[in-house]
């Protein structure tokens, strides 16, 4: 479905009717907020051939997220059938987004307690120099990849620095994220397997040689997350070599794959919204609310997982214990019952209480960091290169559940825009989706 074009009310029913996470129509992937409003107005509780719900509403997503007790984050029963005995089963089960309390309540507070705003706040002018020394970088050239070269170079950084990782052993992490993450999509065939898999095994190399060589020389835990985590708590209790390990690997690739997105996907939404563009460019200061929009607009992270613990209803649904459901992030923050008119990008929007970050106890550990990048990233990106165009078709990944581009091809000084003398353009028109 293209953008801006409506489904008559039978289409839609009948696209919800046939909606299949394993088998989705070739314009998903581009346009997939048609076939969520399909769901949500026709079918908004799915049952899936596998017996699995696919859940759309806000208010839905919301009582899941906060009834951590009937809901459960863990992900061994789930994930055991698709990874087998692996690394990645391995990794996924033992990572703070796929645990329960007690284990997420002591590893989040560990990871966290390096993550607060005021010890984010003093990462912002290290951030500042990172980003004006890569937009000093791409100024040399007419035309840049706008992930490779800006996006994905912001936030392996900053992780890196949080890490402590030697700044000559970063070029492989990204490629490991990609891996790593893309084998939580809901299909997997062996290749992607075979690449997470890998991926897994040499993070892991990788990381026993840096925790040994941090145990010998330890840094300040206040500002480096990986002597907090290795000293553990006051009390004395601290991980085991497995959690110590995989949470890093999670450090890693959330605090890498879902700013990258952010980013990327900001800074081409608003070629295609030139109002807002424009409003933005006018008006810096409206960076943060606009961080909020792009945030539930295109959702970095689009699905969540979660597997009830007890018998339930949900939705005017009956569940029994053991049933798997699907989150739908992408759908919840375009709910028409909690965003007015929700497919209009609207950089001022207020109240945006949007659940790109989920809700409740495991809300993102990490969400101060990833909006400060946003908002120094595609502010600075703005006031440099007002009038940046694409010059060719961005590339997705192909994925449902990370939504984002892998190449953007970008002319960082539109001829055709310094021509027109930048014609005025009207606030509150532009595409819809």
């Amino acid at each position: 479905m293209k953008p801006g074009v409506a489904w008559s009310a039978e289409i839609a029913r009948a696209v919800a009717a046939q909606f299949d996470l394993l088998h989705l129509p070739p314009d998903f992937h581009a346009h997939p907020y048609p076939y969520y409003d399909a769901l949500r107005i026709h079918d908004p509780v799915k049952r899936f051939g596998d017996g699995s719900y696919f859940l759309t509403r806000y208010e839905d997503l919301v009582r899941v997220y906060r009834d951590t007790k009937t809901f459960s984050s863990d992900k061994k029963r789930e994930f055991l059938p698709k990874f087998g005995d692996s690394p990645l089963y391995e990794h996924h089960t033992t990572s703070l987004v796929f645990r329960d309390p007690p284990v997420h309540t002591q590893l989040r507070r560990l990871i966290g307690g390096a993550l607060t705003p005021r010890h984010v706040a003093v990462m912002e002018p290290g951030l500042i120099a990172l980003v004006e020394s890569l937009l000093e970088r791409i100024a040399a050239h007419d035309e840049i990849d706008l992930i490779d070269e800006f996006a994905g170079a912001i936030p392996v950084e900053i992780i890196g620095n949080l890490l402590r990782v030697p700044r000559e052993d970063r070029g492989p992490l990204r490629a490991w994220s990609l891996a790593i993450l893309g084998a939580l999509e809901p299909t997997l065939d062996e290749a992607a397997a075979a690449r997470g898999n890998a991926a897994v095994r040499e993070m892991l190399a990788y990381l026993e040689d840096l925790v040994a060589d941090r145990r010998r020389h330890p840094g300040d835990p206040e500002t480096d997350v990986l002597t907090r985590l290795i000293l553990g708590e006051n009390d004395g209790e601290r991980l085991g070599t497995k959690d110590l390990l995989h949470n890093c690997i999670f450090l890693l690739n959330a605090g890498h794959e879902t700013t990258t997105n952010l980013i990327g996907n900001a800074l081409v939404t608003l070629c295609e919204w030139p109002d807002a563009r424009a409003l933005l460019i006018e008006r810096p200061e409206a960076i943060d609310t606009a961080v909020e929009e792009f945030l539930r607009f295109e959702s970095s992270n689009q699905l969540g997982n979660r597997i009830t613990t007890a018998a339930t209803e949900l939705g005017g649904v009956e569940m029994p214990a053991g049933t798997r459901i699907w989150l739908c992030i992408g759908a919840a923050n375009r709910d028409p019952q909690k965003f007015p008119d929700p497919n209009r990008l609207d950089l001022l929007r207020t109240p945006n209480r949007h659940l790109a970050f989920g809700s409740g106890p495991h809300q993102c550990v990490g969400l101060t960091l990833g909006r400060l990048e946003a908002r120094v990233a595609i502010s600075r990106f703005l006031q440099r290169f007002p009038r940046y165009e694409l010059c060719g078709p961005p590339v997705r990944g192909g994925r449902v559940r990370f939504r984002g581009f892998v190449h953007v091809p970008c002319r960082l000084n539109s001829r055709a825009a310094a021509a027109s003398n930048d014609v005025t353009m009207t606030i509150n028109g532009g595409m819809t989706s």
